[in-house]
């Protein structure tokens, strides 16, 4: 024979309303969580200022302000050409001395993505006004497409592509060389030919999509900068990135990385690739101020 008391229907009611709460918040949570990586996330966008202190970066050009823009994909959800609209004026309210551009302007079959072709871009990025210049070297979805043909969009923007070739750059008293590496799967990447072309004691500045590179880089080159990574799109807290497209896993991710006195800087960029995801992984403009380091 059943037992029961005379609060024994109200406790059960308390135990069905409580459990229509739990599965409730629930379901609320994990819409807000899929509208936030799937929707507000990548649609956001946000300039970043780091400090950089680098080994060797002489006096006279300390300070010198760089934007770092990478990974444009656009096409991709919530970045189309209104969104590169917003990137110009960022970096040019920013007013950065110049302009390096990583790669991967352009993006192929991503889920809920149009395709935007290379003219288009360039037209845009051809407004960018940095007093040193606009620099670029292309990326893997720039080959896919046709690496020649972006080249040319952005050349004939007046944006210069350093593909395995150097250049000095002269400002007043601040001189160094920007050196521009080929994409790691798909270019050249022929470091030392690129390197080969520096002519002088003057620092250099290194530039290529994939950081997978840096660990060919010599101690000549003062600071890399590259993307490619998209900081792996999705961070889960006290789990890490899950996805990274690098054979070193997190090591190159994103930000500011420094091994055995060498300095790398990966931005985790704008668009999305594979998947139109971010999650605490936001879009952004990186702005470098180089400085020398104390006591140099």
């Amino acid at each position: 024979m059943a037992l029961t008391g005379p609060n024994s229907g109200s406790a059960h009611h308390r135990h069905r309303r409580s459990r229509k709460i739990f599965v409730a918040t629930f379901l609320l949570v994990g819409a807000t969580l899929i509208l936030w990586a799937f929707v507000f996330e990548p649609a956001s966008l946000r300039t970043v200022t780091y400090e950089l202190p680098v080994p060797g970066w002489p006096r006279q050009c300390s300070g010198l302000r760089v934007a770092v823009l990478a990974d444009l994909h656009i096409g991709s959800p919530f970045n189309g050409q209104g969104k590169l609209d917003r990137v110009v004026r960022m970096i040019n309210e920013a007013q950065p001395d110049l302009v390096l551009l990583t790669g991967d302007y352009v993006i192929q079959n991503v889920l809920g993505g149009t395709f935007v072709p290379p003219e288009a871009i360039a037209a845009t990025l051809r407004q960018l006004s940095p007093r040193l210049g606009t620099w670029a070297v292309l990326g893997n979805h720039d080959w896919w497409l046709d690496g020649e043909r972006v080249r040319r969009a952005l050349e004939s923007a007046g944006i210069r592509v350093l593909e395995d070739a150097s250049v000095r750059v002269d400002s007043g008293a601040c001189s160094f060389w920007l050196t521009g590496i080929g994409d790691l799967w798909e270019g050249r990447h022929d470091v030392r030919r690129a390197l080969g072309l520096v002519t002088d004691q003057a620092p250099v500045i290194a530039v290529t999509h994939n950081p997978d590179l840096f660990p060919d880089m010599p101690a000549r080159v003062n600071l890399t900068v590259a993307g490619h990574t998209h900081g792996g799109q999705v961070r889960v807290p006290f789990v890490g990135r899950p996805i990274v497209p690098s054979r070193f896993g997190e090591r190159y991710a994103v930000g500011h990385i420094v091994e055995d006195g060498r300095h790398l800087f990966v931005s985790s960029g704008i668009g999305t690739s594979i998947l139109p995801v971010r999650f605490l992984v936001p879009p952004e403009v990186a702005v470098l101020t180089l400085r020398a380091p104390t006591g140099d």
